[in-house]
């Protein structure tokens, strides 16, 4: 159902007609083994772009590398290790990047997980969808500003970064953040009582795609003379992202959720056709066009206590 709501309702963007020839470009995806982020690293190795592919598993990441050869006639990504709920493995795998390439164009901070439930912490004890999604994210985009600086000295043309949110950042409680739900402790533990473990999945899940948004514009406005940054939904689009969420949300969404190739629509059109000043600082809905998020997303004094807290979060990593 969902690939036919795709022919019904067709997209005016299409990657394979629109993208442009890519080649010489240095792309890195965070979460490109599956999903939204396979689709995406496919369309860019069929423009030539040269693509690394973040992932957790090696394993995943070579199965991936290896069937994206077989759907691009020989086209290979490079895979690069990338746990983004560990932070000494996020600077391992920055510091790895960086070892082997001198700049960065374009960076799609596409990984990402969904609903999972409050037991589930990083490395470092955060709240998984948080710790992932945003720290995570926060901190690796920070180690690679100097290959994303070098971008610009040699082209001339702004690096971009792609922030995957999601029309999920509405479910986020209060003014947007409750700092005290973010890491494990007693005061965690007594909001997620009085919340509800159902509930708290769904508004642990709005702050980390609430946050995703905050850390786009905060990296557009303080580096504008070198990049442009911009945040999206990319649609109700089935993958395992969902594999956390109650078993009648899956069902469903094979049914009236689109195809994981359409979810990779608005980054591609954000990361490669866009121009820097339709999207920069802005927030990109389906197919391809600038939309509206929340109002809480434009509160400056949430924004700065959260990029305040995320330092704290990362210091001595």
């Amino acid at each position: 159902m969902g690939a036919a709501l795709g022919r019904l309702f067709p997209p005016s963007f299409l990657p394979e007609r629109d993208i442009p020839d890519l080649s010489g470009k240095i792309i890195l995806v965070t979460g490109g083994n599956t999903g939204i982020g396979y689709e995406t690293v496919k369309q860019l190795l069929l423009k030539n772009a040269t693509v690394y592919l973040a992932a957790r598993s090696p394993e995943k990441g070579a199965a991936a590398i290896k069937r994206l050869e077989d759907e691009t006639g020989g086209k290979s990504a490079l895979f690069l290790e990338l746990d983004l709920s560990d932070l000494p493995n996020v600077r391992k795998a920055a510091e790895g990047f960086l070892a082997k390439e001198g700049r960065l164009d374009i960076l799609i901070n596409n990984a990402g997980v969904m609903n999972c439930p409050p037991d589930m912490l990083t490395a470092q004890n955060h709240d998984l969808q948080f710790g992932t999604n945003v720290i995570g994210h926060f901190f690796f985009t920070e180690l690679l500003l100097p290959a994303l600086t070098k971008s610009y000295e040699q082209t001339q043309i702004p690096a971009r970064i792609i922030n995957v949110s999601s029309m999920g950042h509405k479910f986020a409680p209060g003014n947007g953040l409750n700092f005290a739900s973010l890491k494990a402790g007693p005061e965690r533990d007594a909001w997620v009582n009085k919340t509800g473990k159902l509930m708290a999945r769904a508004q642990l899940y709005g702050e980390s795609k609430i946050g995703n948004i905050y850390s786009s514009n905060y990296w557009a406005k303080t580096h504008s003379d070198v990049l442009v940054s911009c945040s999206l939904h990319p649609g109700s689009i089935n993958t395992e992202l969902l594999r956390h969420s109650p078993g009648f949300i899956q069902v469903l969404a094979n049914y009236f959720i689109y195809p994981p190739h359409m979810g990779a629509y608005t980054q591609l059109w954000g990361a490669t056709v866009a121009t820097p000043a339709q999207i920069t600082g802005q927030y990109l809905v389906p197919w391809g066009k600038v939309g509206t998020p929340d109002k809480r997303t434009t509160d400056s004094k949430v924004e700065a206590e959260m990029i305040d807290y995320l330092r704290e979060q990362i210091k001595g990593f």
